[in-house]
């Protein structure tokens, strides 16, 4: 399970929109302007060429990041799960051991979202809660210590 690139729809589409973006936008605006500084002379100095040169690198770095990963995702619909058990895509409800309650939807790596409580499946607390279901205690190791969270809710609802 820990080489595949499991990924919602949406998590999907977003790598293909950045992509498409970079590749339809950024990368052919920014060969024009690596060709107009080309052509103003001495490269070794020119500001707009040797920034252009470095940016170009990056944007074709992350063009193959996206490919690889677009071509090993894995879709999994959390609308097509059910059940009380957690799987990938569910939102969590938990309680910890202050009686706090905490939600987290469980989400492929290149989804991660802290703000919207969207976390990775391969992360600690996502991996104590896989294939649990409602009503067991987990044992997270966290950096300040062990700590107990008993699961109280899972949905699957559309991600993002």
């Amino acid at each position: 399970m820990d080489d595949k690139n499991y990924i919602t729809p949406s998590g999907l589409r977003k790598l293909k929109e950045e992509l498409k973006a970079l590749r339809t936008d950024e990368r052919p605006k920014l060969t024009e302007t690596i060709a107009w500084a080309a052509a103003n002379g001495d490269r070794s100095e020119n500001g707009d060429y040797l920034y252009g040169k470095k940016r170009l690198r990056e944007i074709d770095r992350r063009i193959r990041f996206l490919l690889k990963r677009i071509e090993n995702a894995e879709v999994i619909d959390p609308v097509m799960q059910s059940g009380s058990d957690v799987k990938f895509g569910a939102t969590v409800t938990v309680l910890d051991e202050n009686e706090i309650e905490k939600t987290f939807t469980i989400v492929g790596t290149d989804e991660i979202d802290l703000e919207q409580k969207r976390i990775s499946w391969k992360s600690p607390v996502a991996r104590a809660l896989l294939r649990k279901r409602v009503g067991d205690v987990v044992t997270v190791r966290m950096p300040k210590g062990d700590e107990d969270l008993e699961i109280v809710h899972v949905e699957y609802t559309r991600v993002g």
